[in-house]
């Protein structure tokens, strides 16, 4: 399943506008929630170049009530977990290890910053996160630091287009509990996804 694509013909400025509306059916998206059930908390996921040290893309990791990944843009495609509007249920941490393997190659690395919240807080961001709606390519960043600004304790998360300036404000918080994530895969994500999805189906 492709969770991206844009209408042919039409005009650049509009097609860059517009995100393909994905929504799992209520069943299907019940049998995959997950949480983790011992504190609530936020992960901010960066993809980092490892030469220029550019970020490249941006996700959030929530749990909450139950535990999703909010990935705007995002391109990790897969059948484990079921996806609304850029919102991925099932999180389990296994999922989310082959998530973050996807990313991470010999081109790119992934820079996990996790942060304790309040229940109150996560689910508030488990809410705005259903509730944003599908995200334009390029605008993953944008998407999730609008989202952080209206957490309460992360009014100083600048809203940005720019993945790293999201990662250099969430750093700033107190707590913050940051991983680096390298893996020396070839540069064509194809490979990993072949491979994630062959581990999945086992």
């Amino acid at each position: 399943m492709q969770r991206r694509f844009f209408l042919a013909g039409m005009p650049l400025a509009l097609a860059a506008c517009t995100a393909q509306e994905v929504w799992a059916p209520d069943d299907i998206v019940s049998r995959a929630i997950f949480r983790d059930p011992d504190n609530s908390y936020l992960t901010l996921y960066t993809m980092k170049n490892n030469g220029s040290g550019n970020g490249a893309h941006t996700a959030l990791l929530i749990n909450a009530s139950q535990r999703v990944l909010f990935d705007p843009a995002g391109s990790f495609v897969q059948d484990r977990m079921p996806e609304r509007n850029d919102v991925l249920f099932g999180v389990t941490p296994e999922l989310e290890r082959f998530y973050v393997s996807y990313h991470a190659r010999v081109t790119y690395h992934v820079v996990g910053q996790k942060v304790q919240v309040s229940p109150e807080v996560a689910e508030r961001a488990l809410n705005l996160a259903l509730e944003n709606g599908p995200v334009p390519q390029a605008h993953c960043a944008r998407a999730t630091s609008r989202l952080l600004r209206q957490l309460p304790g992360f009014e100083g998360i600048r809203q940005s287009w720019g993945p790293n300036n999201v990662s250099d404000d969430f750093a700033k918080l107190p707590g913050v509990e940051t991983v680096e994530y390298h893996e020396d895969d070839p540069d064509d994500k194809s490979v990993a996804a072949a491979r994630i999805n062959a581990a999945l189906s086992e």
